[in-house]
């Protein structure tokens, strides 16, 4: 049997409050969901009501606003007729694809392991 080194409970608490941070961030049932919708795309606000089912307009709007708080979107106001609003991962955004793929990988294995399929 393989023994692992110890943390020390101060690197142990780090990685706890590095977790609570990133949780802080990401929480809610829609951020994940909206940041995977723009790994690959810019969207404007009406696609990303159709890619994210079941997300209301006023939800989305304070998620979107948040996500921009915490610079991981941006926020384009195109000069068309009528407005158009756009979104877009910032480079510091995109650095969670890497996340959401591993939480994509987790999850499909856990509904093998709970379905057994």
């Amino acid at each position: 049997m393989i023994k692992e080194p110890k943390q020390d409970h101060k690197s142990c608490a780090k990685s706890i409050m590095a977790v609570h941070d990133a949780m802080y961030v990401l929480n809610g049932k829609w951020k994940i969901s909206i940041i995977a919708s723009l790994c690959f795309n810019t969207l404007r606000f009406t696609d990303l009501l159709k890619e994210v089912e079941g997300i209301s307009g006023k939800v989305l709007s304070r998620e979107l606003k948040n996500l921009e708080d915490n610079q991981l979107l941006t926020r384009t106001v195109l000069n068309t007729q009528p407005i158009t609003v756009e979104y877009k991962l910032t480079e510091y955004g995109h650095t969670l694809k890497e996340v959401i793929d591993s939480l994509a990988k987790w999850g499909a294995n856990h509904r093998k392991v709970i379905t057994g399929k």
